[in-house]
């Protein structure tokens, strides 16, 4: 079967989440089944839809990736005009590509790349970035960035992840995490690394932001992650509207 694979935009605010979660018609609206009525109305059947991992409810996305496999024959189509026809305005298919039976988004997946965004300040948010943004009130930025060393390299991250998930182990590789300045009171954390555990994300942007605050000194880092439990974890997950899926590395 031809096999295609999806480069997906999405706002997640009215998502919960990627991943289909119960049975219809009670299921609440994910990018996963939005895409699947989508390929159903292009195919006239069901056809399964495979992402590179699981956004949370309320986490954005600007370049997801998903593979699918069509149904033989099949007839010519442009698809990614069919797509952005038949999808609603906060979802959209940015690429469509033919891709060899061995490819798969999930496990041929070498990495992700999320951002986080911060907005300085509790009030004045501009409208058009209240939707992307935390607004978490000032930050003492030099100790967040000593704070992120300690989390670059190989971890067990387990004090990082929330429950939900079985993964068969919680170690992981985090590459870098850059802070990015688009103006005084509007910050972007990168963090990319080769996989991340549920919600991993929004719990190292927790304990930074905690540690901006001065509630945690960046001398502690290494002891909650030697800890391996996220009860000892001192800070809260950080809200899904500030998490962007930006890229998934092949």
């Amino acid at each position: 079967m031809p096999r295609l694979k999806l480069t997906v935009a999405y706002v997640g605010t009215a998502f919960a989440g990627w991943q289909i979660q119960a049975k219809a018609p009670a299921r609440p609206r994910t990018v996963q089944e939005e895409l699947e009525k989508a390929v159903a109305a292009l195919t006239g059947g069901h056809v399964r839809v495979h992402g590179a991992g699981r956004t949370d409810s309320g986490v954005h996305a600007e370049a997801q990736v998903a593979h699918l496999d069509l149904p033989t024959p099949s007839r010519p189509v442009d698809w990614l005009r069919a797509f952005n026809a038949l999808l609603p305005q906060d979802l959209s298919v940015l690429a469509v590509e033919k891709v060899t039976e061995d490819f798969h988004a999930r496990f041929s997946a070498t990495g992700k790349h999320y951002a986080y965004a911060l907005w300085l300040a509790r009030c004045a948010v501009p409208p058009r970035l209240r939707p992307f943004v935390w607004e978490c009130g000032p930050l003492d930025l030099p100790a967040m960035e000593e704070a992120a060393l300690h989390l670059i390299g190989t971890h067990d991250f387990a004090s990082f992840r929330n429950a939900g998930t079985d993964v068969e182990t919680s170690v992981r590789t985090l590459r870098s995490i850059q802070r990015e300045e688009l103006s005084p009171l509007h910050h972007i954390w990168h963090f990319q690394g080769n996989g991340f555990l549920k919600q991993m994300v929004r719990n190292l942007m927790g304990l930074l932001v905690s540690v901006g605050r001065g509630k945690t000194a960046p001398a502690e880092v290494p002891g909650l992650l030697a800890a391996q439990d996220r009860t000892a974890l001192p800070s809260a997950t950080a809200p899904a509207k500030g998490l962007t899926l930006v890229r998934v590395l092949y």
